[in-house]
């Protein structure tokens, strides 16, 4: 019996489209899925605001005494798209060095008041702190403590990949504005 030219037709297309379907739906799967461990480490917005008040009854009322009655910023703010995309540089990097468990470090810094107004994000942000970013990754247990990078040996769990670009050029909040951006 001779099988029709549509019934072969439609078999080979159906085909096609049950594979392409499969393809799709497994391109998704090749992205781990994001974990949501970060929930337990969640504050409510009250919490927030006993952080900072303590703060600005404590550190911050020595910054402004040091800084002559004139306070320093308050509040650091980068793009969702920033962070983002230091983050898969983070991620990649450690993943082309096989480093294992990758993280980011928050430091404070201070800019000095000549440092160079194209690393800063404004230049009157010259003499206010910061934060910068810097990328980590799970220390390297090695019997042979020569053979571990410099940057690696620490005690702690998670030691600055020394080597690997840092993330700055935050917007802040310099003073007067420090106080009119709300509070957390």
């Amino acid at each position: 019996m001779k099988t029709s030219f549509l019934f072969k037709n439609l078999s080979w297309l159906s085909a096609v489209l049950i594979l392409s379907f499969c393809m799709l739906s497994c391109t998704r799967c090749s992205e781990p899925p994001v974990s949501d461990s970060y929930k337990r480490k969640l504050i409510s917005p009250a919490e927030g605001r006993v952080l900072y008040d303590e703060y600005s009854r404590t550190n911050d009322i020595v910054l402004t005494k040091y800084r002559n009655g004139q306070p320093d910023s308050r509040w650091y703010w980068f793009s969702v798209e920033d962070m983002e995309g230091y983050l898969k540089y983070v991620k990649e990097t450690a993943k082309k060095r096989n480093l294992k468990n990758p993280g980011i470090r928050i430091y404070m810094g201070k800019y000095p008041l000549n440092h160079p107004k194209g690393k800063m994000a404004k230049p009157e942000y010259a003499g206010y702190q910061t934060i910068f970013l810097v990328p980590t990754a799970q220390n390297q247990r090695k019997d042979n403590e020569n053979v571990m990078s410099r940057s690696m040996r620490t005690l702690d769990e998670n030691a600055n990949l020394g080597d690997v670009e840092r993330l700055n050029m935050t917007n802040l909040a310099p003073p007067p504005n420090a106080s009119t951006a709300g509070t957390p």
